[in-house]
């Protein structure tokens, strides 16, 4: 008997069960969808994170071209699915899936488009994608006017400092400290954060080396697990 593969229609279908109006517009002001705002444009149904994960655990079989098609769907949490799917079927791949998974990623980088999309794919996918191969696409990456893709860049080396390798998240953040928005801002702050629980001389030794130039938001993200007097130290120094 043939099994009938899961779909992108059967899940939106069980998306749009979950849908909740009330959610929906709270999400909408969250992400910023306003005119002129971050996450212009972007539709949300109002379906919970913790439902998404569920819903990607029940529909992980799907065949990466519905993923795709899923991905292309104008609501948020239908792009986020595909990415938890995808997420999913990443780390369970073989190389071959893996490599997949990766390349229809990144043909579909202009769907991974708001902070959480990106969050929540660039450290499991382009990450471990990359650690043993070359980087040269987080440089191309973090050079681009598309802000999502500049976040792109530097979660990806999240899984770097798991692996206990620095370097990338510190070039990154250097390269990144002119930039102008505040997601960037944070971002950055946060990886450094999390390279000082690996090695905080060499992440203190580059705080101080750059402090006086480094956002506001960065230097506090960073240093936001440091006694109240070094912290304090921190932000007198800038």
């Amino acid at each position: 008997m043939t099994v009938k593969m899961p779909t992108a229609a059967d899940a939106l279908t069980a998306l749009e069960a979950a849908a909740d109006p009330v959610r929906a517009a709270g999400a909408a002001r969250y992400f910023k969808t306003g005119p002129g705002e971050y996450g212009e444009g972007d539709r949300f149904i109002g379906v919970t994170v913790p439902q998404q994960r569920e819903l990607a655990r029940d529909f992980r079989a799907m065949p990466l071209d519905q993923a795709e098609t899923l991905l292309g769907n104008s609501v948020h949490e239908a792009r986020s699915l595909a990415l938890m799917i995808l997420v999913l079927r990443y780390e369970r791949g073989d190389e071959d899936e893996r490599q997949r998974v990766f390349d229809l990623y990144l043909r579909n980088l202009d769907r991974v488009d708001n902070w959480d999309l990106v969050d929540g794919s660039a450290p499991y996918i382009v990450g471990p994608h990359l650690l043993h191969r070359d980087r040269t696409l987080l440089d191309t990456l973090a050079v681009s006017p598309v802000i999502w893709r500049r976040r792109i860049a530097i979660l990806a080396t999240f899984h770097f400092i798991r692996a206990g390798e620095l370097g990338p998240t510190l070039e990154l953040c250097h390269r990144l400290l002119d930039d102008r928005h505040d997601l960037m801002h944070k971002a950055c702050g946060w990886m450094l954060r999390e390279a000082m629980k690996r090695d905080q001389k060499a992440v203190e030794d580059w705080l101080i080396a750059r402090t006086p130039g480094i956002a506001r938001t960065t230097l506090r993200y960073a240093i936001e697990r440091l006694p109240p007097e070094r912290r304090a130290w921190y932000l007198a120094l800038r």
